[in-house]
Order: structure tokens, then sequence, then C-alpha cells
């Protein structure tokens, strides 16, 4: 029992003296641990920023000497340039014969005022052409306003002769149409129609041989001019003008047995022959 006592005497003892050592121990190991880490990260935070720091410096120094290349350059072709340009310039002017300003500019004004002289020259020219079509047309149209005028004055004219019963006032209504026309071929017709019925035969004839000058394809003009000739005794002429009449207008063919200038005709054998034919026609 005794020995059972001691030894656990002895153990806790041991136990005791194990715990203290075991403190006594671990206290100085713990604290350089920690500080030694401490160090190493502190040691690699400071040669990183050596690290960055000489990257951004190397980069900045590479900057800079891209910088200083590009002015360098720039200055060196814009130098190039102006020189070029004056190489040019003073090349032209020894082709071009110019030894000073002042030559320059002699030969830009005459230059200037050659130009300035042609352009002259071509608007005037322009001008004129203009002007000499400005004159034309106006001349176009007073022509056009004055034919709207005499057609609507011949027109009225025209209307008063239907309505007028006396024939010599007709005649003056016709001169009145020939003063606007004198070449009016129905005007003409009309006229020696007229005078035919004042036994004007002779006038009336030469009348129709004008009408027939203007327009020898007017029918009644042939017709007029027989009815003329016929009233002249001029049978041969007159049958032959009748023909050419109706060949013209066949309209006429209902008119020939009713004329009463040809009342002289029908007994002559053409114009027999003449009638026959076209009654047959019928």
């Amino acid at each position: 029992m005794l020995f059972i006592i001691f030894a656990n005497g002895v153990f806790q003892a041991h136990a005791q003296s194990s715990t203290t050592e075991a403190e006594q121990i671990s206290k100085p190991l713990y604290k350089p641990f920690i500080e030694r880490y401490i160090l190493d990260e502190l040691k690699q935070l400071r040669q990183d920023q050596q690290a960055m720091k000489s990257e951004l410096i190397e980069k900045v120094s590479v900057a800079r000497l891209d910088a200083s290349d590009r002015a360098i350059r720039y200055t060196a072709d814009t130098t190039n340039n102006i020189f070029y340009i004056i190489t040019a310039a003073a090349s032209l002017l020894v082709l071009l014969g110019w030894k000073s300003l002042k030559d320059i500019k002699d030969n830009i004004e005459l230059i200037t005022e050659k130009r300035v002289e042609t352009l002259t020259v071509e608007y005037e020219k322009r001008l004129d052409t203009i002007e000499t079509a400005l004159k034309e047309r106006s001349a176009q149209i007073v022509a056009a306003q004055q034919d709207i005028s005499d057609n609507a004055l011949v027109h009225s004219l025209w209307m008063r002769a239907g309505l007028e019963k006396s024939e010599h006032e007709k005649i003056k209504i016709y001169d009145q149409i020939l003063e606007v026309n004198a070449n009016d071929v129905e005007a003409l017709t009309y006229k020696a129609d007229t005078l035919l019925d004042l036994d004007e035969d002779s006038w009336a004839l030469s009348l129709v041989n004008q009408a027939l000058e203007n327009d020898s394809g007017y029918a009644l003009a042939y017709w007029q001019k027989a009815c003329a000739e016929a009233k002249l005794e001029l049978y041969s002429e007159a049958i032959a003008d009748i023909k050419q009449a109706l060949e013209l207008s066949k309209a006429l063919q209902e008119e020939l047995l009713t004329e009463l200038y040809f009342e002289n005709l029908k007994d002559h054998p053409d114009f027999n022959t003449l009638t026959a034919g076209i009654s047959s026609g019928a």
C-alpha cells in the first residue's frame, strides 16, 4: 500500500515536472516561428514592390523612347517635305523663267487678265446668243398675236359676208379680207363669183387665175374660172376647167346641171358627154 502511494506520488511529480518542461519549451519556440513568417512576408512584399517598380520604370522608359522617336521622325519628315517644296518651287520658277517675286506677281496678273478677258468674251457671246434668241422669240410671239388678231378679223368678215345681201358690199368685205391676206384663195374666188353676178367677167377671170397661182389644187377656183370662161364664150377652156374641178371635188357633180353660168354650154357636145357620164354614173 505504501508502495502504491509512493508510486502515485512519484508519477504525479513526474507528470508535473513534464508539464512544466513542456510549457517552458513551447513558449520560446512559438514566437520565433511567427516572427519568421512575418519577416518572410515583408521581404516578399518588398521584392514584389521592387519588381513592379522596375517594370513600371522600364515601360515608362520605352514609352518615352517611342515618343521621342516619333517626334524626331515627324520633325525629319516635315523638314524633308519643306525642302522638297522649296526645291519644286525653285525648279518651277527656273522653268517658267521667273527670277523674282515681282516676276511672279506680273505673270500672275497677266494670266489673270487673259483669263478674265477670255471669260468676258465668252459671256458676251453667250449674252448675244441669248439676246438674239429673245428677239426671235419676241418676234414669234408678236407674229402669233398678229395672226390670232388677223384670223379673228377675217372670221368676223366672213360672217359679215355671209349675211350681206348687196353684191357691192360683199366685194368691199372681200377686199378687207385681202388687205389682211392678199393671197387668200377663198376670198379671191368668192370675190370672182360676186363679180360674175355683176357681169365683171374679165375681172373675175383674172382673180381666179391669181387664186390658182397661189393654190393649184383648189377645186372651187377651177369652177369659177369655168363659169367666167363660159360667159366669155371660151367653151373648150371652160369644159377643161370643169373636168379639173370635178376631179378635185366629186361634190361639185351635183351642181353641174344646176349652174346658171353653164346654160350656154348645154349645146356643146363635150359638155353633154360630161353630163351624160355623170348621170349614168349616178
